[in-house]
């Protein structure tokens, strides 16, 4: 195509960089030659860019400076060439004078070749002869400038565009789509964002990317067309991950969300996910408030009596935990909830999947950020506890109604000591992060290191983290490209504090929480030495478990050296041939090695009756655990896109296959502590098994291992018709060694279908709706588990363990013998889930509203249940029987204001009610239920039954308090509970033996289900306000509907005496002074029966977080060399509104058994202030 620049008489000469036209001089060059995309960019080094784009903006600014026009006494011209382009004839002629010529580069005649003489010729004679016959003719501007147009009229209406595209950041972007409105004429960026074309004088070009809002610019006479892309508010516009590959949601016919790794890396959460609690209508998310550890992660709902976590897919490899991964490392992360965006899971997809993808360079940039914050935690909504006149008071009532009259001894007991300010501190938290990335034409690399310190709320705890992130894409050819991803942590686990707050709630507020100094003999040696001891407990009142915990933390929590490795990688090779086919090969690898070494010391403490020290740990013992993981992973994956006409199709086929193994080695062993036998040293270089002071007797080690491998081969097909109708479906057979030959493949489907109604004429006219789709989904999924109720794996479910014990006769002899664990089954299989959902997504109102809602049922077939039959004398067996539903709606909406260019506003909100039923069991139950039960033998319970949600609580009814003998003689019988009297719970009369009604007494068929774990509803809300540079970010998060089982101040062990709960002070004490917390007394046992007495309101209402930050102006950066810097500072979990007695209302658990309240858990708050900085 020709193109020709339309030329105005009164054209300066200082024009030519604004437009961008070719111009030359004798004495500058405005513009050099333009060069061919694709070859305008030859790989260098990134120091040798450097140095280039320095220079080059070095030039542009003197030649800028030096630019004027002026005019110069007329040339004449002298030359004598042969067979020589037009073009360049033009240009030794400027050369040699002080003409300038303006003219199209693409202009068809000047390529032409000639034979040109000119002896002392003027300038208008000399092209005369030169344009003769070679269809071009000039004008002259002014009496040096010329312009050389076409004689062909439709060429001249053409004409030559260049720029460049970048985004938000002003980063170069690469891949975008240049098109000429109304033709097929189009280009592509190249790595530095910029593009040429030729278009239509009047033409409009279309500017689109995938991830950012479709533009339209009109030329209007311009040749420099510079873009700054705007990312996609627009959620359908959203690039999300789909397993295997990417697409555009618009596309797409299930439900995922995506979140920007921005979202997250800013919040003071070693655990990403944490962060989006509330976020994502049908996420689940308990945390806790121990460093590093996970928190209980569910989507939509408890699917199994097995295993019910999502799968993560980091960059393409399956994972079941992310601990390794910085946060700050995250480009996005999508959640996938429907079957067709989970049946190319295969067996890992029914609990659904969390996609991360990592960091990337930029394209054409050079970054380096720097980020970083600090901040302190604090414990709130501490859990209240009788101080010591209290308990004094309470203790001795108690003593009264057991008819002991006299006055306990509290000698040496003097204190008033709030064990839980004792056992707790304000821990800090500081987080540092370095990130360099940068690109050429050919290469692309991100290079993260980042260094994690925190503190929890229990003294010494602590967890540190060193992290590195690496990852490099090669481009071979345009067609070829190689690339390597790599995340490193080493961790350092803190001490295990889990039981801490449960004993420092226990230990009466008598009990020093100091030291005292003692002269006692060193216990590691033979002198004697003056040391800080801390108290003992009274012996004859708290023992069997009751602990002074500081005792314990102090001496104990730095014996112990828990280090973890990891280091997960993949390397990858994509090929591109015959236009529409792209293949890709990847291998992934995740090692990772955990090595804990545990040291028993001696030391003393103190007897606070007696006032005299006492050797408390007598014996010094190491443990050693070193545990394993190999997984590795390989995907051949091969993609087809191609659009024809208004049909547009992209197929995907591949290959994978995934092995794990885990290989775990325990060793034990304790001192001699024979007349010979000396201490093992209390220094960590001798806290391994063989340390020259152990006793060989004592040594205990075990070992394990499992291991596993899936072959599995998968297809996805997404179709689209005029970009209104859409169908998307996915299949894929797995073949596990895990699961008998007879069922070893499984095969998992979905398909999915979409109506872009907002496309159609009778939507055209209407200015509310800018964008309807419906949608719906339905499929297979699988879900890969085995274990023990009690969540203990079975890594080989159709192998069983052998257990010994047994004894086999042959003849009249007597053998040892081991024996199966329980019945080998050849029909194992995986659980299936049968999945739907169906669902609107729209945005309205100028795409201010962007609403989505979708319903989902899921079914959940073939639970694989182990069946344990002993109290019947039969095997045990492991076989499928069962089926759970879920079920739901999800509502989430954004409304975006933008009042001004400085001023927006954000609001969002979401919300998931949820149900679960169990509808079957395996009829070889000898129960026909499952349970889980804890606590004073099992007094608190969990229940899996027919009717019901998985894991509800089970127990008596409490109606009031027993108030007097005649309140006895007038209720139903309760004896065949225990013993009871007045000031005890009343039981309600529920059921008989035959299950049908009251019977007059109290039994153990009076016990119901009293509560359910699982919320009726979730919600969470987000408010976001922008004002020039600064922003407020408010989040909020809240649950409706669930009850907690609180076991604490309620089901003690009857051996255990321990510190009353506050709430003790509304006991009853005389009848009518209470009708619902009973008479205080571990006698009486008839109390600690689990029953609603322990069931609080679990509902609660939480700011979540909330965030002030300030982004620094550009301009005012722009001098500093900065490209941004911003400031910020958060607290997180600031208020949380909630109805029981607990630190927090949220507690998680494994598939039959959560939301019990052990006296830990507690959430603190934590506030940090926050750095980013990027040059």
């Amino acid at each position: 195509m020709r193109q020709h620049f339309p030329v105005k008489e009164n054209l300066k000469p200082a024009n030519c960089i604004r437009r961008g036209f070719t111009l030359f001089n004798s004495q500058i060059k405005c513009m050099k030659k333009s060069v061919p995309l694709g070859r305008a960019f030859p790989t260098r080094s990134l120091l040798k860019i450097l140095t280039i784009m320095k220079l080059t903006i070095f030039i542009i600014l003197l030649t800028a400076l030096q630019v004027r026009a002026h005019e110069v006494k007329g040339q004449n011209i002298s030359l004598n060439v042969k067979n020589t382009e037009i073009r360049k004839i033009l240009k030794t002629i400027e050369r040699e004078g002080n003409y300038r010529f303006l003219y199209n580069y693409d202009l068809k005649g000047l390529k032409s070749k000639v034979d040109f003489s000119a002896s002392n010729l003027s300038i208008s004679t000399a092209l005369d002869q030169l344009f003769t016959g070679n269809g071009l003719t000039y004008k002259l501007v002014n009496k040096n400038l010329v312009a050389v147009i076409s004689t062909n009229a439709e060429e001249n209406r053409e004409v030559r565009i260049t720029g460049k595209i970048t985004g938000a950041e002003n980063e170069p972007l690469a891949g975008v789509s240049i098109q000429e409105k109304g033709t097929s004429n189009g280009t592509t960026t190249n790595n530095n964002g910029e593009f040429s074309l030729t278009v239509g004088d009047n033409a409009t070009i279309i500017i689109s990317t995938i991830g950012f809002e479709t533009q339209e610019v009109a030329i209007a006479g311009r040749t420099v067309v510079d873009v700054k892309m705007v990312p996609a508010v627009k959620q359908i516009d959203q690039v999300v991950v789909i397993g295997y590959g990417t697409a555009s949601k618009r596309d797409l016919t299930g439900s995922i969300v995506k979140v920007a790794g921005k979202d997250v890396a800013d919040k003071p959460n070693t655990n990403p996910i944490a962060s989006l609690q509330g976020k994502v209508a049908g996420l689940s998310v308990v945390n806790s408030g121990t460093p590093g550890q996970a928190p209980d992660i569910r989507i939509r709902g408890t699917v199994s009596i097995g295993q019910v976590h999502p799968l993560y897919v980091v960059d393409g490899i399956f994972n079941d935990n992310i601990d390794y991964l910085n946060p700050n490392d995250i480009e996005s992360i999508e959640i996938l909830k429907d079957p067709s965006s989970l049946a190319i899971f295969g067996v890992k997809g029914a609990t659904g999947v969390i996609a991360i993808t990592t960091k990337k360079a930029k394209a054409g940039q050079v970054t380096v950020n720097f980020n970083t914050s600090w901040g302190t935690k604090k414990l709130v909504d501490k859990i209240k506890l009788a101080n010591a006149e209290q308990f004094a008071m309470l203790f001795a009532e108690e003593r009264a109604f057991d008819g002991i009259t006299a006055p306990y001894d509290y000698t040496g007991l003097t204190a008033n000591t709030d064990w839980i300010d004792a056992v707790t501190r304000t821990g800090n938290f500081n987080n540092n992060n370095l990130s360099i990335s940068g690109s050429t034409d050919k290469n692309r690399f991100n290079l993260g290191l980042g260094y994690l310190s925190d503190e929890g709320i229990i003294k010494h705890e602590r967890l540190k983290k060193m992290q590195l992130s690496f990852t490099d894409e090669f481009k071979v050819s345009k067609a070829i490209k190689v690339g390597i991803v790599l995340n490193s942590s080493r961790q350092e686990n803190p001490y295990d504090a889990t039981s801490v707050l449960d004993d420092a709630r226990k230990v009466m507020p008598q009990v020093s929480a100091g030291t005292k100094q003692f002269y006692v003999k060193n216990p590691y040696g033979t002198d004697s030495l003056n040391m800080n001891l801390y108290s003992l407990l009274d012996v004859g009142l708290q023992n069997s478990g009751v602990v002074n915990p500081l005792l314990r933390v102090e001496n104990e929590w730095n014996k112990v050296k828990s280090i973890e490795f990891r280091n997960v990688g993949s390397i990858y090779a994509e090929v591109g041939f015959l236009k529409y086919f792209t293949f890709r090969s990847t291998f992934y690898a995740d090692i990772s090695n955990l090595n804990k070494r545990q040291y028993t010391p001696l030391y003393y403490g103190y007897n606070p009756k007696t006032d005299q020290p006492q050797l408390y740990s007598q014996t010094t013992r190491v443990q050693e655990d070193d545990q394993t993981w190999r997984k590795y992973q390989q995907d051949h994956v091969l993609t087809f896109k191609k659009a024809f006409g208004e049909h547009s199709v992209t197929a995907t086929g591949g290959f994978t296959t995934y092995y794990y193994g885990n290989f775990n080695r325990t060793g034990k062993v304790s001192q001699d502590i024979g007349p010979a036998g000396v201490p093992i040293p209390n220094d960590e270089r001798f806290w391994y098994m063989s340390n020259g002071f152990e006793d060989p007797s004592t040594t205990s080690s075990t070992s394990s291992q499992s291991e596993y491998t899936t072959v599995s081969y998968l297809a996805r097909a997404l179709y689209s018709y005029r970009n209104t109708y859409f169908l998307n479906a996915s299949f894929r057979n797995d073949a596990s060694s895990r699961i008998p030959e007879k069922n070893r493949n499984q095969k998992f489907w979905a398909i999915g279908a979409a109506w872009d109604i907002s496309k159609e004429n009778f939507m055209q006219g209407q200015h509310i709706f800018n964008f309807v789709k419906l949608k719906g989904s339905v499929g297979v999924l699988g879900n890969q588990t085995a274990s023990r109720l009690d969540g203990t794996p079975l890594n080989y479910p159709f192998y069983p363990n052998l257990t010994s014990g047994s004894n086999a006769v042959f003849g009249t002899n007597v053998y040892t013998a081991a024996t199966e664990d329980y019945l080998a089954n050849p029909d194992l299989k995986w659980e299936t889930v049968s999945a739907y959902e169906i669902g609107v997504e729209l945005n309205a109102f100028q795409n201010k509203l962007h609403f989505e809602a979708n319903y989902f049922n899921r079914k959940t077939n073939d639970l694989m249940t182990y069946v344990d039959r002993s109290s019947i004398g039969l095997k045990n067996k492991l076989e499928n029987g069962g089926s759970i539903r879920n079920w739901g709606e999800e509502i989430s909406a954004t409304w975006t204001e933008n009042f001004s260019s400085d001023l927006r506003l954000e609001v969002s909100g979401n919300i998931t009610f949820l149900n679960n039923k169990v509808l079957s069991l395996s009829k070889d139950l000898p129960t026909g239920y499952l349970f889980r039960s804890f606590q004073n033998n099992g007094s608190a319970e969990s229940r899996t039954q027919v009717g019901h949600p998985i894991g509800s609580f089970y127990g008596y009814v409490v109606e009031g308090v027993y108030q007097s003998y005649a309140d006895i003689l007038s209720s139903p019988n309760a004896s065949a509970v225990g013993a009871y009297g007045p000031g005890d719970l009343k039981f309600a009369d529920i059921n008989g033996p035959d299950g049908k009604g009251p019977d007059g007494k109290i039994t153990a068929d009076d016990r119901t289900f009293i509560g359910n774990p699982t919320p009726d509803f979730s919600y969470g809300t987000s408010i976001n306000l922008t004002w020039k540079g600064f922003n407020l970010g408010i989040d909020m998060i809240g649950v409706y509907g669930n009850e907690v089982f609180r076991t604490w101040g309620s089901l003690e062990s009857p051996f255990q005496r321990v510190n009353y709960p506050l709430e003790k002070l509304d006991r009853w004490h005389g009848e009518g002074t209470s009708n619902w917390t009973p008479i205080l007394g571990q006698g009486h046992r008839f109390n600690y029966n689990g029953s609603t007495y322990n069931i609080e309101d679990g509902s609660y209402f939480r700011l979540r977080n909330i965030q002030l930050g300030y982004n620094f102006s550009k301009n005012m950066l722009s001098k500093l060399r900065v490209q941004n810097l911003r400031l910020f500072v958060n607290v997180q979990n600031l208020k949380t509104w909630k109805h029981n007695l607990g630190y927090t209302p949220e507690f998680g658990g494994d598939a039959t058994a959560f939301g019990y309240d052990n006296a830990g858990g507690a959430i603190p708050v934590v506030s940090t202030i926050g750095l980013n900085i990027t040059f």
